[in-house]
């Protein structure tokens, strides 16, 4: 048989036929083809059923910061058993001498029963003859290695759990062979000739992303109810983030596990000294505690643009108002099918003398019907910095069910009194992956951004 053959698949099939598997880097050092090459020369031999991609996966680990550090010092209830092997020690002195491990360390020996409290001191109770995990520091020490090379994976499992101790990381390789007929290709045989029946190549028009274009047409439909938009910082201060929208400062929102804060860095002036005495103020009144400036300097990366625009109200107190802000904010989250750490959020306001929760609602619905969503209904509540809240809810057609979308209410008095805002404002705002999933019937938010080249291509533009 026959075979119309580019000069790149020849170069290839020779390659193979003196080394029969290789991997795609060894095809490249002895044909001398680049990267590009080699890859566009196996597909099209692997069409031709003339070459076998065999792929294949390896799981190696290594020690992680705080794995290292135990390699070199012990793990954490290593360290708190030699402390106690001569004599009990007192709580407090452990503490000093083990620190930030003291934690762990108590924790593992408690649950193993090695250890027992009396007072303020701890006594070795039941000290083990070996901890299994430490063979594996020892095993894995500075290197890097093959899981297939560790017999005990609950050990090493136990391991994998406790933060920043083990690195996995996967590798992948892929070999290339010829197939029976390929190794027995005669290249006398073969046509040199151009297949002018053959596909000519497909070429991809440059587009914009998905998610952009559904930002640009939430932009859009905004702009077209009469709404103005307003634009802030993506770091802001912790009064802006927190303390305006009457966020007490000791609020679990505030804390290490669910906000970005920027190490050592500080807000020099963050509001007028008048805004400053109210919303304390307010917060010593609402919330009965000692409000310290020093925490509302703080600076975060902001955990919604909600701050954009109550800095633009504290601003300008407008009588009448229709203005959103849209941009990336950041939470301090684990990533999963429905949460990113950073993430876009449309978020707008209205002031006016006689507005009330029905115009909010109407708003809502009417921006619903714009983007193509129509069959929308309101739940009552509860947000921190509105009264009365209510949750809008679309109905998927894709999964058959009510999916939560938008949150929104009227700013509570605590929020606009101090800033001298004496209109009611309606304020909402949403996640607009949430609104790209539905329209582009997606069920993990991290599509988005896994910059699949068929699906990025085969879906449509907004319209």
């Amino acid at each position: 048989m026959s075979y119309v053959l580019h000069e790149i698949e020849k170069k290839i099939i020779k390659v193979l036929q003196k080394n029969k598997k290789l991997t795609t880097q060894q095809i490249e050092s002895h044909s001398k083809l680049s990267t590009d090459q080699v890859r566009r020369g196996i597909e099209w031999l692997r069409l031709k059923n003339l070459a076998i991609v065999d792929e294949k996966q390896e799981t190696y680990v290594k020690l992680g910061r705080n794995g290292l550090e135990a390699y070199s010092k012990g793990l954490p209830e290593r360290q708190l058993l030699n402390l106690l092997k001569d004599s009990p020690q007192k709580i407090d002195d452990l503490k000093k001498e083990l620190k930030f491990v003291f934690g762990p360390a108590m924790g593992i020996a408690r649950k193993n029963d090695w250890i027992d409290t009396h007072e303020d001191s701890i006594i070795l109770k039941n000290p083990p003859s070996e901890i299994k995990e430490e063979k594996i520091l020892q095993l894995i020490g500075k290197n890097r290695v093959n899981v297939n090379e560790i017999q005990d994976k609950s050990s090493l499992e136990s391991l994998k759990r406790r933060p920043n101790f083990i690195i996995e990381e996967i590798e992948k390789t892929k070999t290339i062979s010829l197939s029976e007929e390929a190794q027995k290709l005669d290249f006398e045989a073969v046509v040199g000739a151009i297949d002018v029946e053959a596909d000519v190549p497909e070429i991809f028009v440059a587009r914009t992303h998905p998610l952009k274009d559904t930002i640009n047409e939430i932009r859009e439909v905004f702009v077209t109810l009469g709404f103005t938009e307003v634009y802030g910082d993506l770091a802001q201060s912790s009064f802006w983030n927190f303390d305006a929208l009457f966020t007490p400062q000791d609020h679990p929102a505030r804390e290490l596990q669910d906000t970005f804060y920027l190490d050592g860095f500080y807000a020099k002036k963050i509001a007028s000294k008048e805004q400053i005495q109210k919303i304390s103020k307010t917060h010593k009144k609402g919330w009965r505690y000692l409000w310290s400036i020093d925490e509302a300097r703080k600076m975060v990366l902001r955990t919604h643009t909600t701050c954009v625009t109550i800095k633009y109200l504290a601003d300008n107190k407008p009588d009448e108002a229709r203005i959103f802000s849209l941009g990336r904010v950041f939470r301090n989250e684990k990533v999963s099918y429905k949460h990113l750490v950073e993430f876009n959020q449309v978020e707008g306001i209205v002031v006016g003398k006689n507005t009330t929760l029905r115009d909010l609602m109407g708003i809502q619905t009417e921006f619903y019907r714009r983007i193509g969503i129509t069959k929308v209904k309101f739940w009552s509540t509860f947000f921190p910095y509105t009264e009365p809240s209510l949750q809008s809810m679309v109905y998927n057609e894709r999964i058959k069910k009510w999916v939560e979308l938008f949150g929104m209410g009227i700013f509570r008095p605590e929020v606009t009194k101090p800033l001298q805002i004496n209109k009611p404002v309606l304020a909402w705002g949403g996640g607009i992956e949430r609104i790209a999933m539905l329209k582009y019937g997606l069920d993990d938010v991290r599509e988005f951004y896994n910059n699949n080249l068929n699906w990025l291509r085969s879906v449509t533009r907004c319209q």
